[in-house]
């Protein structure tokens, strides 16, 4: 059996890859939803609330300070700001709310996964001390705060 080694992250990655844990929660709950047969707005509504406290804030230190390591015109950074602006435009979808969210758990989870296995073992190879203790000075990790009003997925 070929067992998979844990995944060596910088401590100063770690904050990002720690978002990355409640992004792929984010997924499951959206499963959960659909297979409890929840109605589709109580879904909208904890991923929109999702979306804006959690998903753009990490995009955007991301883009800032992360993939300038490797630069715009490297092809997994490519990649990466291409699925972000799909993955904005989906949570934004507000005509076809049931196929945006089916579409944001199967490509935010495919996302997450490329970034952590791929992308930020590049990055992380590549990146000098100094670019990685700017990376974490720039994001301060704050505790998780989950939005209770509506546990659709309990």
């Amino acid at each position: 059996m070929d067992k998979k080694k844990p995944i060596k992250r910088d401590p100063n990655l770690q904050p990002l890859s720690r978002d990355h844990h409640h992004t792929l929660l984010l997924c499951w709950k959206i499963r959960k939803g659909f297979s409890k047969n929840i109605e589709v707005g109580r879904i909208k509504a904890y991923t929109d609330w999702f979306f804006e406290n959690h998903v753009l804030p990490h995009f955007k230190i991301e883009e800032k300070y992360l993939f300038p390591v490797l630069g715009e015109e490297d092809a997994m950074v490519k990649k990466a700001l291409a699925e972000h602006r799909r993955l904005k435009r989906l949570f934004r979808e507000e005509k076809d709310v049931e196929k945006s969210l089916n579409l944001i758990e199967e490509e935010l989870d495919q996302h997450v996964r490329f970034e952590e296995r791929e992308l930020f073992g590049r990055i992380q190879a590549a990146a000098t001390a100094e670019q990685l203790a700017f990376i974490k000075q720039h994001h301060t990790e704050a505790q998780f705060e989950e939005n209770t009003r509506d546990e659709f997925w309990n």
